[in-house]
């Protein structure tokens, strides 16, 4: 039996919200029944007013933290090292959960869900935004009977999450984290989706997106190349020097050859290639990187600072960047900040100094313990102090 560290959540199981009424999507089209699949990690108290959600990115899902059996070689959630007792998110204090989104792959609706017809919806499935992701989650939230979330929380898009949250459901939201995130996809990463995109449309086994069924294969080759372009905007130049440089796969010397990896990069991005294929759906990774490419807070707006006066002046913000982020950059998320303090909001802001890129948020995690798990602290104890004066 495994031997969990003690501050981790053990084992958990994902649950299943299935709903029969429709969401209106903001394209116009209608899902009219979908399924959330999510998990919940410590006790909601007594007023239900210590929820968090966290959000994830487009590669997560809803197991965040801890695992799903006693096997040693199972790996945890996607942040364990944030979500448990004492840690980040602290599970002896939050009630914590996390949903994998609509048009995802790990339980919820997406294109490889049964359509109507009992076939999966491939590109029959409606197109989908950030703010249809969180539309689906406020229904999760009404039907665990939370009203107001203590926190909503996240990294990359699960950031672009929590920030439509406070502009749709502005009354729902105390704090919102921020990290690692821009307020506005950016031309670059539109392009760098694109490519992803097209490395899947390039793959024949794709067929328009109709691929499943035990007579046909999935566009392995070309999702696999797709993660390895993401793959490589994750990082920062000055971390995939220090982790492989020039050092050669398998050889003394250079080979020569086009027929197996020559230096150690080129192998380990075909290793996360092929990691990413056995977990994921080519056809969710096209929905999500457009609902990604589609996000921009500002939308319908004169300016950035008048989508933001739709947040209730009593929710709070804590920004996190990263100094070596070129996918979501510091400038983008100091143009946030910027729009937050012309809009007369409460708004904290550290831009981190970290070497490891975008993926900083979740590899510098004393770091993000003490920012962001100081900041929930702070506010938390601020709460009850208002309480008390009441």
């Amino acid at each position: 039996m495994r031997t969990h560290e003690p501050n981790s959540v053990g084992i958990v199981a994902k649950q299943y919200a299935h709903f029969d009424q429709p969401l209106h999507l903001r394209t116009g089209q209608v899902l009219e029944r979908f399924t959330l699949a999510y998990e919940t990690y410590g006790t909601l108290n007594a007023d239900r007013s210590n929820a968090i959600l966290i959000c994830h990115a487009l590669s997560g899902d809803s197991h965040v933290a801890g695992y799903y059996t006693n096997d040693p070689d199972e790996k945890p959630g996607w942040w364990d090292e944030a979500v448990g007792p004492g840690k980040m998110f602290d599970t002896n204090r939050y009630y914590v959960i996390c949903a994998n989104v609509i048009g995802g792959c790990q339980g919820s609706t997406g294109p490889s869900s049964p359509a109507p017809d009992g076939q999966p919806y491939g590109l029959r499935f409606p197109v989908v935004t950030i703010a249809d992701m969180v539309a689906a989650q406020r229904l999760l939230m009404d039907r665990l009977g939370i009203e107001r979330l203590f926190a909503v929380a996240g990294g990359s898009m699960g950031a672009m999450q929590a920030l439509q949250w406070t502009v749709d459901t502005p009354e729902r939201v105390a704090n919102c984290l921020f990290l690692a995130a821009t307020p506005r996809s950016s031309t670059q990463n539109i392009a760098f989706n694109e490519i992803g995109r097209q490395a899947i449309y390039a793959d024949p086994r794709w067929n328009r997106g109709d691929y499943y069924g035990a007579d046909r294969e999935a566009p392995d080759a070309g999702l696999a190349v797709a993660r390895m372009v993401g793959h490589i905007t994750y990082m920062s130049e000055r971390s995939l020097e220090s982790k492989f440089g020039r050092t050669l796969q398998g050889h003394e010397q250079l080979p020569y050859t086009f027929l197996a990896p020559e230096f150690t990069v080129e192998s380990y991005l075909q290793h996360q290639g092929e990691k990413f294929v056995q977990r994921f759906d080519a056809n969710s990774y096209l929905y999500i990187t457009k609902a990604l490419d589609y996000f921009d807070i500002q939308e319908h707006y004169p300016t950035m600072a008048d989508s933001l006066r739709r947040t209730s002046p009593d929710t709070k913000f804590l920004v996190v960047s990263f100094s070596s982020d070129w996918l979501y950059t510091a400038a983008q998320a100091q143009e946030l900040v910027n729009a937050l303090h012309t809009a007369a909001r409460t708004v904290r802001h550290h831009e981190v100094i970290a070497e490891f890129g975008h993926d900083s948020f979740l590899v510098e995690v004393e770091t993000m313990t003490h920012l962001v798990g100081g900041y929930l602290d702070e506010q938390w104890t601020l709460r009850g102090a208002s309480i008390a004066a009441d």
